[in-house]
């Protein structure tokens, strides 16, 4: 939706812009929550599915006609998806999978109300008396066409039109005065601190000048200096710039849910009244029945979701924040799903708080409708360094010999043949294979099969939509994702083959498309938005981040200065330590001796970083032998959330001791621990990925396309997480602290470089020499 509207104007005198779609959405959807019309075909099948159609049409068919109409001060714009003149015909085109009986009478009628009210816009803008106009449903999996046809006068389709834009009225009205009161609100919002803290009023002059003028910001600011506040507090200002491009939402992504906390907190410190500010949380953090399908015959939730949702939606705008247990109660008391409250609660919000992966992401619900609503968004990234690791996740798949064997066994008889089908294919690919290996594509016959047993799995859950088969549909989603990459590979990526020993004597293999540079898939979503800042407290060397993050060249990379004095902060490069792996025994004695004396010198709370569980119990078990008096409590794989919060108690009520975690892990980084709640770390690891096969073949990838190989495949993603886990140390102004840094490669130039220029290292006299060979990889 858009406005256009003085600030002090009342509806009649302003116009309410709104897409097509979210009219029919709003006034023509009715009945029960239904995902069986699934698996949603991506944006790209999408596309393609629309010009296969455009394809089979006559000479002079039109495609992505743009249209608009209004209805007293309510303008109505949109695209229809196809016209062809000579014969009159307007065309709404919607691709599936599976059977088109699975598409519901609810759903049709949706389909039904857009294309009528394209239909009245072509009218109005043709001069059309009478339309014919044609549903046309494309089956992607055999490319066949079922067409819903209805010849409509003109006059038929204008009371239509006018009917649903009678019934968005009253909405509009109301949203048109939200966005006024918003917009005082926001020209009024006064900064929520008696002043700035150093560095801060830079960051925020920083995010006001990329929000205004459309020019992408990647900012390091240090620790401590409130980040987010000082980047909320621009944005929201720039959302009300005058003589400026009204901005429409603000999206701050974070990576994780200790992000969305801060920024929650910040915005209702900031946020004036009118601003509606929502949370949004992953699926199986919010459903209420996860052993329901999400359809009205298995979820009460889903029953009549339409129907209760306007008294819902009502409700939910006019919470102080829509954030999880606001929504919670507000969906339970009106009988719908959390989740999906959410989402239809985003057209409405004007800040959303949320996971990167609901912008990043290949199905990405907040680019698909920034693009289809044609939203003016700002988007802050927070903790920007994760981004590059997220972002390879979501742009990788892969496919395992185990999920596809117990796929098997619960799969139905009508499945057997592309089954069968795809175990040979799978069989031939990785017969003699060395444990691994790279192909440079992934050979057709192998995708065909693919294709096809997606295309039997999604008719057969069509045809059975009441049937769950958890280990078939995981397997199904695992395919989907992987031929998604599969048709995008290039350069980015990597197509490899694993072949691991089982205790069976049989081989167990791994298909894996791998991301390497996720930058051109980043770029299109940060493209879409009208500004972005992406920001962290470790964005160091500037290179690494542009080149792996898609940001385009005239990008501004700025360095905050840090409001900390060296001497707050001993950093001790201790070099007569070594913990290469063949080292680790030997290093014991001297990490143990050099934990001990600092405590004996000040007691206090440590945390101590070791590259894996193993080294951490290793060193952990040989401080208690030696020096059993000396308190120490220690992170464990897979702790659970409850357990994880257990830990960090210790820190701000708990007795001094050594706690001891693993670099990169929870306790690394987004955890605040000021004053005497932490005095000191240790690190013991250089952070360097493990050399392996992928990582090196990873590595030569990135040597081909950037000339640094080993910086971006290893010390780069190492020292990040050094300097992050040390970050905990010293978190305001009055803090003092102690870092060891526990190897001998820290005394590298190349290393100290990358550590913050307001440290100075102190480096220990003895040691192997800086450029002992192997220092830049863990050995």
């Amino acid at each position: 939706m858009h406005y256009h509207a003085s600030p002090m104007s009342s509806f009649r005198e302003a116009s309410y812009t709104v897409a097509v779609r979210t009219l029919c959405e709003l006034t023509a959807r009715r009945g029960d929550l239904d995902l069986r019309f699934s698996p949603t075909p991506t944006a790209q099948e999408g596309i393609a599915g629309h010009a296969l159609v455009a394809a089979r049409r006559p000479t002079g068919y039109r495609t992505e006609v743009a249209l608009s109409g209004r209805h007293g001060q309510l303008a109505v714009r949109g695209r229809a998806d196809g016209y062809a003149p000579q014969t009159r015909q307007l065309e709404e085109i919607k691709t599936f999978r599976g059977d088109v009986q699975g598409i519901t009478e609810a759903q049709r009628q949706l389909h039904w109300a857009q294309l009528k009210v394209y239909g009245w816009l072509m009218c109005t803008q043709d001069g059309l008396d009478e339309l014919r106009l044609a549903l046309v449903y494309l089956n992607l999996d055999d490319q066949q066409e079922t067409v819903l046809m209805e010849t409509c006068r003109a006059e038929d389709l204008r009371h239509f039109f006018e009917a649903q834009c009678e019934a968005f009225m009253a909405w509009a009205v109301q949203e048109t005065d939200h966005r006024e009161a918003r917009q005082a609100a926001l020209s009024a919002l006064a900064f929520p601190h008696p002043d700035f803290r150093p560095g801060q009023r830079e960051l925020a002059e920083a995010v006001w000048r990329s929000a205004t003028t459309g020019r992408p910001l990647l900012v390091q600011a240090p620790t401590g200096i409130g980040k987010t506040v000082g980047t909320l507090f621009p944005a929201l200002k720039a959302m009300a710039a005058p003589d400026r491009p009204a901005l429409d939402k603000l999206f701050f992504l974070t990576a994780k849910s200790s992000g969305r906390a801060l920024a929650l907190h910040a915005l209702a410190q900031l946020a004036p009244g009118p601003l509606r500010v929502l949370e949004l949380v992953a699926r199986e953090k919010a459903c209420e029945h996860p052993d329901k399908a999400c359809h009205g015959e298995s979820c009460p939730l889903a029953q009549g979701f339409y129907d209760k949702l306007p008294a819902a939606r009502e409700a939910a705008v006019q919470l102080p924040t829509m954030d999880k247990p606001a929504l919670r109660t507000l969906a339970l008391a009106h009988g719908l799903c959390p989740y999906y409250l959410a989402q239809d609660l985003l057209r409405w919000a004007d800040v959303v708080v949320g996971d990167y992966n609901y912008y990043f992401d290949p199905h990405a619900l907040l680019y698909a409708m920034t693009r289809a609503q044609e939203w003016r968004v700002a988007l802050l990234v927070d903790e920007a360094h994760n981004l590059v690791e997220r972002a390879r996740q979501m742009y990788s798949a892969e496919l395992d010999e185990h999920s596809f064997t117990l796929a098997r066994r619960q799969a139905p008889l009508a499945l057997k043949k592309d089954l069968d089908r795809l175990r040979r294919r799978w069989s031939q690919l990785v017969q003699d294979r060395p444990a691994y290996s790279v192909q440079d594509e992934v050979p057709q016959t192998l995708l065909l099969a693919l294709q096809q047993l997606a295309s039997g799995i999604a008719a057969w859950q069509a045809e059975h939509p009441s049937t769950v088969q958890p280990e078939l549909q995981h397997f199904f989603f695992e395919l989907l994702a992987f031929i998604d990459r599969a048709q995008t590979l290039g350069g980015h990526s990597l197509f490899d083959i694993t072949v691991q020993a089982h205790t069976t004597g049989r081989p167990r293999t791994r298909l894996c498309i791998r991301n390497v540079v996720p930058a051109p898939f980043l770029k299109t979503r940060l493209e879409a938005a009208a500004s972005c800042a992406l920001f962290s407290a470790t964005l160091q060397p500037w290179d690494f981040y542009l080149d792996l993050l898609g940001l385009p060249a005239h990008t501004v990379a700025m360095d905050v200065a840090s409001p900390f004095a060296a001497a707050q902060l001993e950093v001790k490069v201790m070099r007569q330590i070594s913990t290469r792996w063949q080292h680790r025994s030997g290093s014991l004695p001297a990490i143990v001796e050099t934990m001990a004396a600092q405590w004996a010198r000040e007691p206090g709370k440590y945390l101590a970083f070791f590259s894996s569980f193993d080294y951490l119990a290793q060193a952990a078990d040989a401080l208690a032998g030696a020096h059993p008096q000396l308190p120490q409590w220690r992170q464990s794989p897979r702790m659970s959330e409850a357990q994880q919060q257990a830990f960090l108690e210790r820190f701000r009520s708990g007795a001094p001791g050594i706690a001891f975690a693993v670099l990169g892990g929870s306790f690394a980084e987004g955890i605040d621990l000021p004053g005497s709640q932490l005095i000191g770390a240790f690190v013991a690891t250089l952070g360097l990925p493990q050399v392996n096969p992928v990582n090196e073949e990873m590595s030569r990838r990135l040597e081909a396309l950037f000339g640094r190989g080993q910086d971006y495949a290893y010390l780069y993603p190492g020292l990040r997480k050094v300097v992050q886990a040390a970050g905990r140390v010293i978190r305001r102004p009055e803090d003092r602290g102690v870092v060891y840094l526990m190897d001998g490669r820290f005394a590298r130039p190349e290393v100290l470089a990358l550590l913050p220029a307001w440290w100075r290292p102190a480096l220990s006299a003895a040691g192997p020499p800086a450029t002992a060979p192997g220092a830049s990889r863990e050995a």
